[in-house]
This record gives C-alpha cells, structure tokens and sequence, in this order.
C-alpha cells in the first residue's frame, strides 16, 4: 500500500454499509454485529449520535477509494493527574485481505496524532482478549499493557 493510495477521513452517512460489512467480516464482530436490513437503522441512529459528539469520531481509511479500515477516537477530559486529556481508540479493524500493508499502522499513525492535535495527554485503547495478533501489533507501534480492563453489560 503507498501512501498516496489511503486516505483517511472522518465517516459520512454514504460509507455506512461497506462500514457494517467490515464491523461483521471479523471474529468478533459475526458474533457482535448484525449486517441483516432490519439492523441499519440502528447503525444509521448511532452514526447520527457520533456525528452530533464533538469529542467523538469514526474515521474511515480509504484504500484506493474502497473502505479498508476504520477506527473510532474519542477525546475525553478530566480532572484527575491534573486535568489530564484522555484520547481513546476504538474499534479499530482493518480488512480482511488487506492486512499486513500498513494499513493499521497508518490509522493508528493518524489517530495518535490527531489525539495530539486535539490537546490528549495520553492515548489508550482496549483490545478484547482473544485478539492475540492485535496486541503484539499495539505492542510494536509502542503501547504497553498498563490496566486490567473490565466491562459490565446494561443491555444485551
């Protein structure tokens, strides 16, 4: 992948579907998403919520025009370590075929510095347990393992 072949941009309304596709084609997410038509206007509802958050963005990367990857960055401010800035990274996922050509490096690239730009302190993601690849990849790109992370379900 060149660099001049991905872009990477917020999500717009018309990238909803090949989004959902990519949330489903995953190990996770068939377990997680749902890509049936009496879905989407769920999906439709959430990216309206994100779109109205200001500290919140769904990004999408563009490989040579089609979608081949995606992660959402939110900003979230405190108190705590004085007023420390948190950047949160998120559902980070990067296509099937097109993994292992810089894709991901290159959102995380991206999100990190767009964290930066908007005053983080400190960027920090979760990755689900079983995501073993994931963490060697967030390990190389220089994240370290800090918390114990947990999760308490309010609707299934």
């Amino acid at each position: 992948m060149t660099e001049d072949r991905l872009e990477i941009r917020p999500v717009a309304q018309r990238d909803l579907d090949d989004l959902i596709a990519l949330y489903t084609d995953d190990i996770l997410g068939r377990t997680r998403e749902s890509a049936g038509p009496e879905d989407r206007e769920a999906y439709l509802k959430a990216f309206e919520r994100v779109a109205a958050d200001a500290s919140t963005c769904v990004y999408v990367a563009l490989a040579d025009r089609a979608l081949g990857g995606t992660f959402q960055l939110t900003i979230t401010p405190g108190i705590s370590r004085r007023g420390v800035i948190r950047a949160t990274i998120e559902s980070v996922r990067t296509r099937t075929d097109l993994r292992g050509q810089g894709i991901g490096a290159r959102m995380m690239t991206y999100a990190v510095e767009e964290a930066r730009r908007r005053g983080a302190d400190i960027v920090q993601l979760t990755s689900d347990l079983a995501r073993e690849d994931a963490h060697r990849f967030y390990e190389r790109l220089g994240f370290e393992r800090t918390h114990a992370g947990y999760k308490l379900l309010l609707r299934r």
